[in-house]
């Protein structure tokens, strides 16, 4: 591959530790923007190695996320790439040689300290600050008797805590932090595997990663990582700090998002009914700011403006109420026949009478829902009747109460019982007919039937399409049931 190397090339980097949070989704997508917006490449790597974390099928859980965001990725395990592999658990050979050249360059050491030991020995009441650093102590000789001896022993970074360390974001520009609360952090595990914090500046640096895009919770961290490129000779990346998101309580204060505000993962969203397209967009918006007033975009469109210049500092809340809004917008604007498709799991119609008229439900829904999972308690009326107390039948808009029900159901249900054919012309015809006849308002006419068929005074459609839909025989067996209650009240 001869690569540009000014060409911009970003990372996401999840862990299979289970769904995806909106927050990583919102790294992944911020990542692939970026990439986008520059003519660059965006990848994609696995960084399972804290195994006590992994989950079985978490990987493909972020392949399947990515693909329905529309995230597509130019180099990863599944794609391949250039700077393979992308999975760091089958990197350990390359972490053990880097972990070796910084032991060699006097930035780091072996530790042979138990888990637990140097808080222990810092005593019970006090306040650990991080290890002490004892191990650094050590002479040669020392540390070769240990790994001659087998003892167990990890690898941490040798930090000079004099000073501070000074590097610059692009979201929250110069941040200096004094090295006196840098640790010396872990850099291999007892059992060969590398830390987050040092596979992390590894694989960016051998996969020439120019833009690392995370959480803001990773800035204390990030002279830690500067140090040890420094350490190596390497080039800094550039760095995308993002805000965090955070979600409403009842009280009006805010928190981290976490499920006792919602849903927070890209998965349990869409069970909702929540588009990924809608998903995108909103979380888009979650911590960047357009140089316009619009709230809807698509993917393409984000791609051609996203700028890093927009993304703010201060946290983002996440509005259920918003992204609900957004996602009928989104539901609206779907071509009918894609409605249908997609909306048909939710509305669990499947083994009933009304499975084969769901095109004709769905005609009914498409403008007048926000969110798939609303569908069932819509439609539940089509599968049975609810119970409903007579004061229905009144409305002062339409003029109607149950005395008018009562002269009204019983000439209606004669007029639609005689009808020869049964679909909602006809039914139309004949109602529009009767209506003449009496010298009645059609919207009064309508109101007794839809009480009686349906139960309920707010319906995706009226009587008309209610009728059509049921059929000939359930809607004159419910309308003849609600003659026989107004009859005994």
């Amino acid at each position: 591959m001869n690569e540009n190397p000014a060409t911009v090339r970003t990372r996401f980097a999840p862990s299979p530790t289970g769904f995806m949070h909106v927050g990583n989704l919102r790294t992944a997508l911020y990542a692939y923007l970026l990439a986008r917006s520059q003519g660059g490449r965006f990848v994609l790597r696995i960084e399972d190695t804290d195994r006590n974390r992994y989950i079985d099928g978490a990987v493909e859980v972020i392949f399947d996320t990515l693909r329905q965001a529309g995230l597509e990725h130019d180099e990863g395990p599944d794609v391949g790439g250039e700077y393979g592999p992308y999975v760091q658990s089958e990197r350990q050979s390359i972490y053990r040689q880097y972990a070796g050249e910084l032991i060699a360059k006097g930035a780091a050491y072996y530790c042979f300290c138990e888990k637990n030991e140097p808080e222990a020995a810092a005593g019970p009441e006090a306040v650990s600050t991080g290890y002490d650093g004892r191990c650094r102590k050590l002479s040669a000789a020392e540390v070769e008797a240990n790994l001659a001896a087998g003892k167990p022993c990890v690898i941490r970074q040798k930090i000079d805590r004099e000073g501070s360390t000074t590097f610059h974001d692009l979201v929250f520009g110069e941040i200096t932090i004094e090295n006196k609360v840098l640790d010396d952090q872990i850099l291999l595990k007892s059992d060969g595997m590398p830390t987050y914090n040092f596979a992390n500046v590894v694989d960016d640096h051998l996969m020439r990663i120019s833009h690392v895009v995370r959480g803001a919770e990773y800035l204390s961290s990030t002279p830690k990582y500067n140090l040890l490129y420094r350490a190596f000779g390497w080039e800094i990346p550039q760095y995308v700090h993002l805000p965090l998101i955070m979600g409403r309580n009842p009280d009006g204060s805010i928190a981290k998002l976490s499920k006792r505000h919602g849903s927070v993962s890209f998965e349990n969203l869409t069970a909702e009914g929540y588009l990924p397209a809608a998903i995108v967009n909103y979380i888009a918006l979650l911590g960047w700011s357009p140089k316009n007033d619009r709230e809807l975009f698509s993917l393409a469109e984000l791609r051609e403006l996203f700028q890093v210049s927009g993304l703010n500092k201060s946290p983002a809340v996440f509005d259920y109420d918003k992204l609900k809004w957004m996602n009928g917008e989104y539901v609206k604007a779907l071509p009918f026949e894609d409605f249908v498709r997609l909306a048909r799991p939710y509305a669990r119609l499947d083994g009933t009478v009304l499975a084969d008229r769901w095109p004709s439900i769905a005609g009914l829904l498409h403008q007048r829902i926000t969110l798939f999972s609303e569908i069932p308690e819509k439609i539940r009326f089509l599968l049975e009747v609810p119970e409903y107390e007579l004061d229905l039948y009144n409305n002062k808009k339409s003029k109607s109460n149950c005395d008018v029900a009562r002269r009204l159901l019983p000439e209606l249900v004669e007029r639609l019982a005689a009808l020869p054919d049964w679909n909602y012309e006809a039914i139309s015809a004949a109602i529009g007919e009767y209506a003449a006849a009496n010298d009645l308002k059609l919207n009064l006419v309508m109101w007794a039937p839809r009480i009686a068929l349906a139960g309920l005074a707010v319906t995706p459609g009226g009587a008309l399409e209610i009728m059509e839909i049921l059929g000939r025989e359930e809607s004159l067996k419910r309308l003849r049931s609600g003659i026989a209650r107004l009859e005994k009240a």
